[in-house]
């Protein structure tokens, strides 16, 4: 049976509390720092231009069933042809993004810099908690868990008799390091806001891949079933205008 314990007050004052205010004061820290080695690359004319090919794309996608038939086939052939549609990409021409990245100094170099922000940060800050509050129990979640979420809220305390809700110090700075981004929301705002999750996973990304979304949104617009949504349209309204003038 698990044993319900006391915590102390001055684990609460010189643990739980100093630990969240750090994570916060670093990760605001941390989203200046990587806002000043920030550089500002001047944008690659044709990569603006793919972009907005595909914004028109799925905007005709979206407001596909509001034209004619006849407009709505002109405009999908105007996109979509084999020989001079804005979404057709010979194979020939297709960009693997990993090249454009180590052909591209700058890229590789803002890429090394966003994973340096993130990596260095969080590897100084949890040898700190490792070393000055590994062992602590900090804090009682006030609703009972399963034994599954045992490994995740006790890293760091090798006790199976201690109930699944009580939270060790190295858990806390894990809750603390992905739980944030409401916080910082609020604090950064929304655009500015840190998700450790993101660029965790972002890590392995290189960017905007102009090919894979050029032939996705090709492919979207020739499986599409016109269905004219506004039928006798106009003449409803020219009846309507006569109407409306006699």
């Amino acid at each position: 049976m698990a044993e319900d314990l006391v915590l102390d007050t001055a684990i609460r004052d010189w643990v739980l509390i100093p630990l969240s205010v750090v994570m916060v004061l670093i990760g605001v820290l941390r989203y200046f720092v990587s806002k000043l080695m920030r550089s500002s690359p001047t944008p690659d004319a044709k990569m603006v231009k793919e972009g907005q090919v595909v914004i028109r794309a799925r905007s005709l996608k979206a407001g596909a069933n509001f034209i004619p038939t006849k407009s709505f086939r002109a405009r999908r052939f105007y996109f979509s042809n084999e020989e001079n549609g804005l979404l057709h990409v010979p194979k020939d021409q297709a960009q693997n993004p990993q090249a454009q990245m180590f052909s591209d100094p700058n890229m590789a170099m803002d890429m090394m810099k966003k994973n340096l922000s993130m990596i260095i940060p969080q590897t100084l800050t949890f040898a700190w908690v490792n070393f000055f509050f590994s062992g602590f129990v900090a804090a009682k979640i006030p609703f009972p868990l399963t034994q599954r979420f045992r490994s995740m809220l006790q890293n760091g305390i090798d006790l199976s008799t201690v109930d699944v809700s009580y939270v060790s110090s190295r858990s806390w700075y894990f809750l603390n390091l992905f739980g944030l981004r409401g916080l910082f929301s609020l604090i950064l705002g929304d655009e500015n806001a840190i998700d450790d999750t993101q660029r965790m996973m972002q890590m392995g990304g290189f960017g905007f891949d102009a090919s894979k979304s050029l032939s996705a949104e090709k492919d979207g617009l020739d499986i599409i079933q016109h269905e004219w949504a506004l039928p006798r349209f106009e003449h409803r309204a020219e009846s309507v205008l006569r109407k409306l003038v006699q």
